[in-house]
């Protein structure tokens, strides 16, 4: 079978949906699938490459800044040229993992079943993440999604300069609310946990009928000895990933007896530095591989604070693969993907007074007794979520359109 895949980014860049990708890929390619990729080139990166059965195309697709979901919908000029009418030609199956739907009616004009991947709640909500910015609360899906002053609340809190925001806020409230229609064109969804698919179907019925859930590969990750009783955070600052609720958690215990480690703080302001070396907590940047893996060896557990919904997060995923503790949030796909773990403990959302009490249950715990715990997450986690299984159920998928 010949699987085109679309992708606007293709890992190592930007986050979990492109490693997503890049795992499928890889493993569909290894499983006799013939896969060829059609993403973003990034300086440094050649226009080809090929490995075994996994050919990845990399054209100019992106512009410097704005947005990348509308960006790459534009991209006409690419879609309509005879290198895609041969690519959309040679396709059994046309496969979008991430935001290119303008896609999906041309492939349908040339007679291809198409798989939508949803990694997030664009079929729902056009900022995808489907939480209301402006109230701090999962959206209610009785009422309009991603009001203006959500909008610009969330982009507001992203970082975004007036003018970046302006345009957010005119794009995501006017052709934002037209995306779930390009999604609903496709032939089957695929939802990377039980909890994403019921809040899109919830709001979107009409879709229950073509949604599959097929939970994520999981990457390849050795388990490593815990040499420190240091704590890790890799959310940023970002109000969703529930920064603001570990700062809380910090006030209410001894914190002269726990240090966390917070990454993608690239330029944090005078007065969270201050705020941050008050609580204990170490700002880092953006990691290198190396000083990611320096860092990791000095954390026993990870915290995932999310306040929205989270389909599947890896950074649950990769913690437990690495022998690592987890504290995280009772939201979105977290429960599905550590139910069984022992060394996972999970807190209501935003309860920030829970999530001191695990904070200092789990650094009272002895470092034999938190390997142990962590050695039998890792075991049933890689047992509930083996790759094969994941391969199968996506074949099944494609195999049902073809």
């Amino acid at each position: 079978m010949n699987i085109l895949f679309l992708s606007e980014s293709f890992y190592p860049h930007y986050g979990g949906a492109e490693l997503a990708t890049y795992l499928y890929a890889g493993l569909l390619s290894r499983a006799d699938f013939n896969v060829r990729v059609v993403t973003n080139r990034f300086a440094g990166e050649s226009d080809v490459s090929k490995e075994g059965k996994l050919t990845v195309y990399r054209l100019p697709l992106l512009k410097r800044g704005g947005s990348i979901k509308y960006s790459i919908l534009q991209r006409f000029d690419v879609l309509f040229s005879s290198f895609m009418r041969k690519m959309l030609r040679w396709a059994d199956v046309v496969y979008v993992p991430r935001f290119w739907y303008s896609a999906i009616p041309l492939a349908k004009a040339y007679g291809k079943p198409v798989i939508t991947h949803l990694h997030d709640y664009i079929a729902i909500c056009p900022l995808a993440n489907y939480y209301n910015s402006s109230k701090d609360t999962i959206c209610d899906y009785k009422t309009q999604l991603c009001s203006l002053k959500c909008i610009y609340v969330y982009e507001r809190n992203q970082g975004r300069g007036f003018a970046e925001t302006l345009t957010s806020v005119m794009l995501n409230s006017t052709f934002g609310h037209y995306l779930s229609r390009f999604v609903a064109l496709s032939d089957a969804i695929i939802c990377v946990s039980k909890t994403q698919k019921n809040l899109i179907t919830t709001r979107t019925p009409s879709l229950s009928r073509k949604i599959h859930v097929v939970y994520n590969p999981l990457p390849e990750l050795p388990q490593i000895d815990i040499e420190g009783d240091d704590f890790g955070y890799f959310g940023g600052p970002s109000p969703p990933k529930g920064f603001h609720v570990l700062c809380h958690a910090m006030t209410k215990i001894n914190v002269e007896k726990l240090t966390v480690h917070a990454t993608k703080f690239s330029n944090p302001t005078k007065d969270m530095c201050e705020l941050a070396n008050k609580l204990r907590i170490s700002l880092h940047g953006k990691l290198d591989d190396e000083s990611y893996e320096r860092l990791y060896k000095q954390i026993r557990a990870v915290i995932v604070s999310s306040v929205w919904p989270e389909p599947l997060p890896y950074v649950v995923a990769e913690a437990i693969l690495r022998g690592r503790l987890v504290i995280a949030s009772r939201i979105g796909g977290i429960p599905e993907l550590v139910e069984g773990c022992k060394g996972a403990f999970l807190f209501e959302a935003g309860n920030y007074y829970e999530l001191a009490e695990k904070l200092e249950y789990v650094k009272g715990l002895g470092k034999e007794v938190a390997a142990d715990l962590g050695t039998h997450s890792r075991e049933v986690l890689t047992k509930k979520f083996s790759n094969e299984r994941t391969i199968r159920d996506f074949t099944s998928v494609c195999d049902a359109l073809t």
